[in-house]
């Protein structure tokens, strides 16, 4: 990770409207768009899990040895489960639906 693919990670999922991608030294791997909300696609269903199936393939190419590494990120921002999740506001604890300071 550094904050050269970041920012090109960040700018490119402005330019589809959201969804997950992975950069690595420069180069987009892999994109799932979901351009409803950031959270949803207008693809067909098969189409949306091959680009899934890639990203998580390219997860473990660059060294991610997570189980599912796909779901696991996606389940980080999704508010609607307890306790902590990231959020489009930041830090969310859903139990209070309040926003956590990063710094104490």
């Amino acid at each position: 990770t550094n904050k050269q693919d970041m920012a090109l990670a960040v700018n490119r999922l402005g330019e589809v409207g959201g969804g997950v991608v992975l950069y690595s030294k420069g180069k987009e791997l892999a994109l799932v768009e979901m351009p409803i909300a950031g959270l949803m696609s207008d693809e067909r269903a098969e189409i949306v899990a091959a680009k899934a199936e890639q990203l998580t393939e390219a997860m473990r190419k660059v060294g991610c040895s997570l189980n599912n590494a796909y779901m696991q990120h996606s389940l980080l921002a999704l508010v609607v489960i307890p306790e902590l999740r990231i959020s489009d506001v930041g830090l969310v604890d859903v139990t209070t639906f309040q926003t956590v300071d990063l710094f104490v």
